[in-house]
């Protein structure tokens, strides 16, 4: 296991982090996937043994209850509230009521409150805002966030499902106030699903913020178990039954075909070629893994041990490619001159 600094931050996370959305069995807005406390605590078990110290979940998982089974875990397990690295998430409606939703700072603060007591502990070290709010101020979000990291609730802050130009802007609120940044940006990424290269990656690049990848196999869409026919997604599992993320599926079979070659040359399974491309983009802090089973956990956690060769980067890369998009060809057109690329101008030394 290898570990990262998580964007600019001193905050160093395992290259893998264990995600809790499969934790719980009560239903909720999201999914339900029927995992017992049990279940749940024999997997953050494998997981810390395997060298993870990082564990990402959020309120609105099984409504409070993967936020319950991880913090039952840790008291069962006896681990020591330094050894881990504890993220979770408010935003996400928790309730029938006006006020139950958001990034308002009477949402934000009751539910990072919530949030700890179901995790029996005094802070998290990284507390994120779920997704954009249309209603609330952004301002108010953010000086709710430096509110809860002032008191102690929580050491760092970040944000998930944001356009580049929203967490840019938050980041120059942030700037001009003296508030806490956010170090980090929850986002979708996958072989297959790279929209965040137009925007959000050089913007992260260029600002400091760690990547924690979401459903890096799109939802089972890329571990190889399922048959992409015309017909749609049909197999065991959760991606047949609710067709999610959004993702081209011509594109993943291809992709799944590639990456079954170089998975039967190494003994691995398709999910670890998936994993181990994204282990190899510079952009990238931590993969949030998920599993409902330590079989299906352990061929995750194999990834770390995968080094694709340029060759192979290639291929994937290939398959994957995004077409340009204006602005980008437009950029591209007026920094190439003449056949060459014009180099960057650097301040003299």
């Amino acid at each position: 296991m290898r570990y990262n600094r998580l964007g600019n931050s001193g905050l160093v996370v395992s290259e893998l982090c264990l995600g809790a959305m499969t934790f719980g069995t009560t239903p909720s807005a999201f999914f339900q996937h029927d995992l017992d406390q049990a279940g749940s605590t024999a997997l953050v078990k494998q997981a810390l043994d395997a060298g993870v110290n990082f564990i990402d979940t959020a309120n609105v998982y099984s409504m409070g209850q993967s936020e319950e089974f991880v913090g039952g875990a840790l008291r069962d397990l006896g681990v020591a509230r330094d050894e881990v690295v504890i993220a979770t998430k408010g935003m996400g409606p928790m309730g029938e009521g006006p006020n139950d939703g958001g990034y308002g700072r009477y949402h934000l603060l009751h539910q990072v409150d919530a949030s700890l007591q179901r995790l029996g502990l005094d802070h998290v070290d990284l507390y994120q805002i779920h997704g954009w709010d249309p209603n609330a101020p952004i301002e108010e979000g953010l000086r709710a966030m430096e509110d809860i990291v002032r008191s102690g609730r929580a050491r760092y802050i970040g944000v998930s499902n944001w356009a580049a130009w929203q967490i840019t802007k938050a980041l120059g609120i942030a700037e001009r106030r003296g508030w806490d940044k956010f170090i980090s940006n929850q986002a979708l990424y996958a072989v297959t699903a790279r929209e965040l290269e137009r925007e959000l990656v050089p913007m992260m690049l260029s600002e400091g913020l760690g990547l924690m990848v979401w459903s890096p196999l799109l939802g089972g869409l890329l571990s190889g178990k399922y048959d992409l026919g015309e017909d749609g997604v049909s197999g065991e599992g959760r991606r047949a039954k609710l067709d999610f993320p959004k993702a081209d599926k011509a594109l993943a079979e291809q992709a799944v075909e590639a990456m079954r070659l170089m998975a039967e040359q190494r003994g691995v399974t398709v999910p670890a070629i998936a994993l181990a491309w994204l282990l190899h983009q510079p952009v990238t802090g931590s993969v949030i893994i998920g599993a409902k089973r330590e079989e299906q956990l352990a061929q995750n956690l194999a990834a770390t041990d995968v080094e694709l060769s340029s060759h192979e980067l290639a291929v994937l890369n290939a398959i994957g490619q995004l077409e340009h998009e204006y602005p980008s060809w437009a950029l591209e057109a007026q920094n190439t001159r003449h056949g060459f690329r014009v180099s960057e101008r650097r301040p003299a030394e």
